[in-house]
This record gives structure tokens, C-alpha cells and sequence, in this order.
């Protein structure tokens, strides 16, 4: 090899490394001194806003720049308002992000009410967790197992229709031969579950077990005030190995295949995402502050103290699940769309 072809090769690396130092000070002066609002779908006190809330404290650091994240609540129709929001109202530029419903990735493939955004145009930065949802029930319904729910009605309580609380047990009962009763018009996660100790509702489906059931209402599972009667989710939570996964009780290989649509959606349990058309270098430091944040000592300290569970899963993997979810069978997708209905 040649000095020659050795000091080419020199002064292109250096270029390189030049070019990239300079992205990276662009980044910095543009978030430098700024405010980054951070939009949460849903009300305060539920875990999507308790997640929320502890990576505003962290992600401020891990964006060049040091920009302040404020958080700030945009609840309505199951998080889908605030997803019509930062599709088409948000500010564009890398100052805007938000965390909706984990359906979100399918909302519009699956034609629920008032989706009005494409799923894989949005940017996605990551999500705080791989979730496992459950399908609970209150001590005094009557309902114990899964068993039990196919006899029994179960009055549960949702967001909306359009939302995982709802959108799961109306799926279920068509398809598992459950009998949930869904009752709809809470705003949030939160109020759900004060609804079910006010005995409104006798349980709620969906609910996030690592993120929402061990840290908010441990009392529940030391007491057994809850029975949990099925899992969400494409593995089981190793906390519960004798509750079935509702994707194993299909009949059907077409009904497997309509749940496993349906229980995808964990994979992207607690999702951060930023409007379309964040300029390039913005949306991947966001997605390297996301990541960076969320396995940072000081955020897990955080979460560890609040009996919090953090797995995260990077924007780039959410962002090539939700472009595979979207090469689903049309007989798969019409199937569980007119389910969702």
C-alpha cells in the first residue's frame, strides 16, 4: 500500500469525522436554549403519564443541546386526538414528540374510528417497553379463569373503542367466545382502575402488567383482589406462567393469526414517536437520546425505586415492525378490522 493511497485515505476520515462533529453542533445550537414538548395522549396518574413524566427528567440530557422536555397532557379518544395532533398540526421540527396508545401502529390499518395518520410515516423514536397486557377481574365477579369468562358476563371498563381497553375484549369475545361488557368514556388508564375500586366496572383488559398492575397496585396481587384471567402479549410475562396467552386459545389458524395482529402492538408497549418529516439528523438524535436515556443508571435508578419496568425497544425496530404489521394477509386484517368495529 502506498503512502500515497495511506494519506487518501487520511484526509477522507478526517473529512468524515469533520462532517460529523459538525452535524453534530448543528444539532446542539438548534436544541440549545429551546423547549421540547412532550404530548401525552392520555390523563395524568396512569402509567403512559407515569412513564412519560420520568423520561422528561432524563431525555433533556441525551439531546445535544440540553434542551428543557416538558411534559404535557393531551387525553381524548384513547390517546387518537393527540395522534391526529402530531400528524398533522405539530410543529415539525424535532421540538414536538409524544407517547400514545401502543395501537397506534395499527390504528389505521385496522380502520379504527377517527385514525386519521399513517402508522409508518410518523418518526419513531422507541418504546419504554416490550409490554405484556392482562385481562383482569375483580375478587367479587365471579370470574376466576378464563373458563370462568366464557360463562360468565364481566362488566370491564375502556378508554374508548378505539382504544386497546376496548378494541381487546370486543376482539376476545368474538373470537375466544368471552362475554367482557364493555363500558366506554373513561379518559384514562387511571380512571379505569378507580372505576373498578368504586365497583363501576369489575375489571379491565389490556392492562399493562410490568408497567401499570406490579407498580401501582401491588396491594391488588398481595391481597388477590384481582384475578388475572389472560395475557397480551406474543410471550407470557415470567411472573405468570399458568395464565394462558389469549393468541394459544385460538380455534383457528385464521384466528391465531388475528390475535397475533392484535398482540403485536406490545412489542411497542409504551411508544415515543415524533411527527412526520423531522429533518433526518434531528429524528435519529432523538431516537439515540431515547435509547440513551432509557438505559442511563440515573433513569433505571428512577424506575427501580418506582417499581417501574423498563425494557426498551429502539425506534428503528418499532418502525420495522410497524412496516411488517403492514404486510399482514388483507383476509387477516379485513378479519380483525370488521372485529374491531
Amino acid at each position: 500500500m502506498t503512502s500515497g493511497i495511506i494519506a487518501g485515505w487520511i484526509v477522507t476520515l478526517c473529512a468524515l469525522l469533520a462532517a460529523s462533529a459538525a452535524r453534530a453542533d448543528a444539532i446542539a445550537d438548534f436544541y440549545r436554549g429551546k423547549t421540547v414538548d412532550l404530548v401525552i395522549g392520555y390523563t395524568v396518574g396512569g402509567a403512559y403519564d407515569v412513564y412519560a413524566r420520568l423520561l422528561a427528567q432524563h431525555l433533556g440530557r441525551h439531546i445535544p443541546g440540553g434542551p428543557q422536555v416538558v411534559p404535557r397532557n393531551m387525553a381524548g379518544a384513547g390517546s387518537i386526538q393527540a395522534a391526529n395532533w402530531l400528524y398533522s398540526v405539530a410543529s415539525k421540527d424535532g421540538t414536538v414528540i409524544a407517547t400514545v396508545s401502543r395501537g397506534i401502529g395499527t390504528d389505521t390499518l385496522l380502520q379504527t374510528p377517527g385514525a386519521r395518520f399513517e402508522a409508518d410515516k410518523f418518526t419513531w423514536m422507541g418504546s419504554a417497553n416490550n409490554e405484556v397486557g392482562v385481562c383482569v377481574a375483580w375478587h367479587t365477579s365471579g370470574v376466576a379463569s378464563f373458563k370462568d369468562l366464557k360463562e360468565k358476563e364481566l362488566i370491564v371498563g375502556a378508554n374508548g373503542m378505539g382504544d386497546a381497553t376496548g378494541q381487546f375484549p370486543k376482539a376476545f369475545n368474538e373470537v375466544l367466545g368471552t362475554r367482557f361488557k364493555i363500558v366506554v368514556g373513561y379518559p384514562g388508564g387511571n380512571d379505569i382502575t378507580l372505576a373498578i375500586e368504586r365497583g363501576e366496572v369489575q375489571g379491565r383488559c389490556d392492562w399493562s402488567y410490568g408497567g401499570s398492575v406490579k407498580p401501582g397496585r401491588p396491594q391488588w396481587l398481595a391481597e388477590r383482589k384481582i384475578n388475572i384471567i389472560l395475557q397480551v402479549a406474543l410471550d407470557k410475562h415470567p411472573d405468570l406462567p399458568d395464565v394462558p396467552l389469549a393468541v394459544d386459545l385460538a380455534g383457528s389458524d385464521e384466528q391465531r393469526q388475528v390475535i397475533r395482529l392484535l398482540s403485536a402492538r406490545q412489542v411497542m408497549g409504551r411508544p415515543y414517536l415524533a411527527p412526520p418529516g423531522v429533518p433526518a439528523d434531528r429524528a435519529a438524535a432523538l431516537q439515540k437520546a431515547f435509547m440513551d436515556a432509557m438505559i442511563s443508571k440515573e433513569l433505571v435508578a428512577d424506575a427501580t425505586r418506582a417499581r417501574l419496568e423498563v425494557n426498551p425497544v429502539s425506534g428503528q425496530a418499532i418502525a420495522k415492525l410497524v412496516g411488517e404489521l403492514y404486510q399482514t394477509p388483507p383476509n387477516v386484517v379485513r378479519k380483525a378490522a370488521e372485529l374491531l368495529k
